[in-house]
């Protein structure tokens, strides 16, 4: 729906003033905010100034044009002059004028909610602006529309001191907000300067805090190291002392005694995988670990593992499985870290599992360039809750074998660090009563920092 307003002929320096004059008027009795009735005025101002100084004459309509229930005042202002050459231009901003051309069109477009400009060389110019009407604005019909007519023609315009009167009042209520704009920004700018002091103050306890942690965590490695290398010494020789007890090379032991030695034996054998645990933690944390990357057969490290934990399984009741991969699986990685990730998996397996099987597995990771070895045991099984929780140093979940199985808490902290040394990850799989399932993924191609390791000569898929 359109609903024209008025019309005007551009012609003299007059009817650009008068042409803002009107627009502010209609502003006005169309219910827009004073703010608006500048913006629009000046718009129509600028626009039409143009029209007067380069096509020498033009005329501008004003109405109001409805879509999808929304009014807008609209303004079309035409021209026949030579047209704008370099239109894109000037739109974009780029456009460089000693007359200052093109920046007075930027700035009246920013002021109205739609802009269309369309021109030619020698076909004049088009220009059609649009302002939609606040919410709490009356809804114009056509008898308003025509007393607006009426009250417009009543009503001439003012003289050019009237206009420069009414453009003043403008500029001092345009001051006037911008003075307050001013001072909100002067105040945001103290918030801001001690925003910034505080976060400067934040981030120097935060420095200081760090390289408190940092000391701390380098005493830490120091005294575990210290610790692990001192206590190696006196438990190997109580170890030895044991076994020499235990052969009867000092002469009989009584059942009563060769329990009690075999008691200490056990003790010292349990410490000693403590202190060993220790030191490599504490190796790893400072850095002084290196990978020893080579390219391995995966059924070769299954059949030493094969051989050394096998004899560790004290019951019938229990089956330790490796299931066999492929012939041609290979790794390059560090085999003696692998192993002593899984090593560890399947010791706690042995220890948690009261019957049933324990098998071990290896698989590709399909388009990843990882492999995944398993350990898959019938045991009590973890809750989720403590999934993330038994990876932590010195944790363990409370069960009914706590009392015969003892442990540190540190095997599971190690396997996930000595994972993260060779590219991979570790995890779990398990809920209580149902078994557990850790894994440990790693690259088949180890990669160190700084540079990449080369590729194994082949490797397949299992079947």
């Amino acid at each position: 729906m359109s609903l024209r307003i008025l019309k005007i002929a551009i012609g003299s320096e007059l009817d650009v003033v008068g042409a803002r004059q009107r627009a502010r008027e209609i502003a006005v009795l169309c219910g827009f905010a004073m703010q608006d009735q500048v913006r629009i005025a000046t718009s129509v101002s600028e626009f039409v100034r143009n029209v007067f100084n380069y096509a020498h004459g033009g005329r501008v309509e004003f109405s109001i044009e409805e879509s999808a229930g929304v009014q807008s005042l609209q303004i079309r202002i035409e021209d026949q002059g030579p047209g704008i050459a370099d239109l894109e231009l000037v739109l974009s901003g780029r456009y460089q004028s000693t007359t200052g051309m093109g920046l007075g069109i930027l700035g009246a477009r920013r002021l109205m909610d739609l802009c269309d400009i369309r021109s030619a060389p020698g076909s004049g110019t088009q220009i059609v602006l649009q302002k939609r009407f606040p919410g709490d604005a009356p809804r114009m019909t056509a008898r308003m529309v025509g007393d607006m007519c009426a009250h417009l023609t009543a009503h001439t315009p003012d003289s050019m001191l009237g206009e420069v009167q009414q453009q003043n009042q403008e500029l001092l209520g345009t001051l006037d907000e911008l003075k307050a704009r001013q001072e909100e920004l002067l105040q945001l700018t103290r918030e801001l300067e001690e925003n910034n002091r505080a976060v400067k103050v934040l981030y120097a306890e935060l420095d200081e805090k760090a390289e408190h942690l940092r000391r701390s965590d380098q005493a830490k490695s120091r005294f575990l190291s210290n610790m692990s290398h001192e206590f190696r010494t006196p438990l190997s020789s109580i170890r030895a002392l044991a076994k020499l007890l235990l052969a009867r090379s000092d002469g009989e032991l009584s059942d009563e005694q060769e329990k009690q030695v075999r008691y200490i034996l056990q003790g010292t054998v349990a410490l000693n995988e403590m202190v060993d645990d220790l030191l490599d933690l504490a190796k790893i944390e400072a850095g002084k670990v290196d990978v020893r990357a080579e390219r391995f057969l995966v059924a070769d490290m299954f059949s030493t593992l094969r051989g050394l934990l096998r004899p560790l399984l004290g019951s019938s009741a229990v089956a330790l499985t490796f299931h066999e991969p492929h012939a041609g699986l290979a790794l390059l990685s560090d085999q003696g870290k692998l192993s002593q990730i899984l090593r560890n998996f399947i010791s706690n397996a042995i220890k948690y599992t009261e019957q049933g099987e324990i098998a071990v597995r290896a698989a590709l990771v399909p388009g990843k360039g990882m492999m995944r070895i398993s350990v898959t045991d019938t045991g009590l099984g973890i809750a989720a809750a403590d999934h993330a929780f038994i990876f932590e140093e010195f944790s363990q979940v409370e069960h009914r074998l706590q009392t015969r199985v003892k442990g540190t808490g540190l095997g599971l902290p190690l396997c996930r660090k000595l994972a993260d040394l060779l590219g991979g990850s570790v995890g779990v799989d398990s809920a209580p009563g149902a078994g557990s399932v850790f894994w440990v993924s790693v690259p088949l191609n180890y990669a160190a920092q700084g540079g990449d390791a080369p590729a194994p000569p082949h490797s397949h898929s299992p079947d």
